[in-house]
C-alpha cells in the first residue's frame, strides 16, 4: 500500500487585514508516496464581494498575489532555501526558489501544476496538483500554507497556517507551520 498522509489545515486571518465577508478558509494537503502534492482550498464566504481572476489559460505568471491567489512555501530547514508557488482561479501559476529568506530569487524548473477551481455564491474551492523537485521528494519538510484574499472594494486580506509578528510575511519561517515527512512506498 502506498504510504499517503493527508493534513486538513485552517487558515487564520493575519490581525491587520479584515476578514470581510469571508468565513473561512480551508486547507487539505494530501502528500503522497511519489512525492505529489495535492492542495484543496477552501473559501466559504460571500464570493460575489471577492475579486477571483477569471478562468485563462494555464501560463507561468509573475505578480498573483497582487489579486487572488492561494500559495505554498515549502522549506526543509537543513539550509535556508526555499520554494514558493503561486496558484491563481485562473489557474495561472508561479513558482520560485529561493537561496535565503526573500534572498537569490530565481523561477524554479518545474512542470505546471494542474489547477482546477469551482466558484458558488458562498464558496470557492482551488484543487491544485503538483510535483515537487526531485531533490526535495526525499527530506522533511514544513510548509507555509496561505491565500491572499481580494475585494471588488479594493480591500486585501492575508490568511496563513501561521503568522510571524508584524506586517504579513509569508516568507517567514514561523509561517511554515505544517509539517511533512518524506514520503516513501511502504
Amino acid at each position: 500500500m502506498a504510504n499517503i498522509s493527508m493534513t486538513e489545515v485552517p487558515l487564520i486571518c493575519h490581525a491587520q487585514s479584515l476578514a470581510g465577508k469571508i468565513k473561512s478558509i480551508g486547507v487539505t494537503i494530501t502528500h503522497g508516496a511519489s512525492g505529489d502534492i495535492t492542495l484543496t482550498f477552501r473559501l466559504s464566504g460571500e464570493t460575489d464581494a471577492l475579486e477571483i481572476p477569471a478562468l485563462s489559460r494555464p501560463d507561468r505568471i509573475d505578480n498573483l498575489w497582487k489579486s487572488t491567489c492561494f500559495e505554498m512555501f515549502i522549506g526543509h530547514f537543513e539550509d535556508e532555501n526555499y520554494l514558493e508557488f503561486n496558484f491563481s482561479p485562473s489557474g495561472q501559476w508561479a513558482a520560485y526558489q529561493f537561496a535565503s529568506y526573500r534572498e537569490g530569487m530565481d523561477d524554479l524548473a518545474t512542470n505546471a501544476p494542474d489547477i482546477k477551481s469551482e466558484q458558488s455564491a458562498d464558496a470557492l474551492t482551488l484543487i491544485v496538483t503538483l510535483a515537487l523537485p526531485d531533490t526535495w521528494r526525499e527530506r522533511d519538510l514544513r510548509a507555509g500554507l496561505s491565500a491572499v484574499i481580494a475585494t471588488k472594494s479594493g480591500n486585501i486580506s492575508y490568511w496563513a497556517a501561521a503568522h510571524s509578528s508584524g506586517k504579513p510575511d509569508f516568507h517567514h519561517k514561523d509561517c511554515f507551520a505544517v509539517k511533512l515527512e518524506a514520503r516513501s512506498a511502504a
